[in-house]
């Protein structure tokens, strides 16, 4: 993507973000209007569970006393932390790291929807093993973690591809 036109980012940039929140507003519906009109846990496979919770604090619930009067202000603070993430992704010139920050944005634009219209973020997922649950989460949550590994990967995969240029050259000079 070296090169790349401001258009083409927006395209990459844009898919990403639209593709997380749609898939989570979507989710998140399906879940308070279909799956879970009785609050409920289902079990969908031995070590993942559908079970409804909201989460009035920032990751993991951390924060929650804070922002549990607050919920707007929180939403500020990740409205500027998006529009951040899609300022870099615009600037940036490589496929991946524009997609990933897309889906970062989208994946926060989801949980600042939900702040917004509910005070509160939708979680629904709860991964298990035996009587240990981590903490419960939604699609927005997987599209953040989706970017952020696609993040690290482009940026092992540029590390990698400078230190060989890098060896290559000093391979010349001898």
């Amino acid at each position: 993507m070296a090169g790349s036109s401001r258009r083409d980012r927006a395209i990459w940039v844009g898919g990403g973000l639209a593709a997380a929140l749609l898939l989570d507003v979507a989710t998140k519906w399906l879940i308070l209007n279909v799956a879970m009109v009785s609050p409920r846990t289902i079990e969908v496979t031995p070590f993942l569970n559908l079970t409804l919770g909201f989460n009035t604090g920032v990751s993991f619930g951390m924060f929650q006393d804070i922002f549990l009067e607050r919920p707007l202000v929180l939403a500020g603070i990740k409205v500027a932390i998006t529009v951040g993430l899609l300022v870099w992704a615009m600037r940036t010139h490589r496929i991946v790291e524009a997609t990933a920050l897309g889906l970062i944005a989208g994946g926060g634009a989801g949980n600042i929807v939900d702040r917004v219209h509910q005070g509160v973020v939708t979680d629904f997922l709860d991964f298990h093993v035996g009587n240990w649950h981590w903490p419960a989460f939604n699609m927005a949550d997987v599209a953040i973690s989706t970017g952020v590994a696609l993040l690290l990967a482009g940026s092992l995969s540029s590390s990698r591809s400078a230190l060989r240029a890098q060896e290559g050259s000093s391979n010349g000079k001898r």
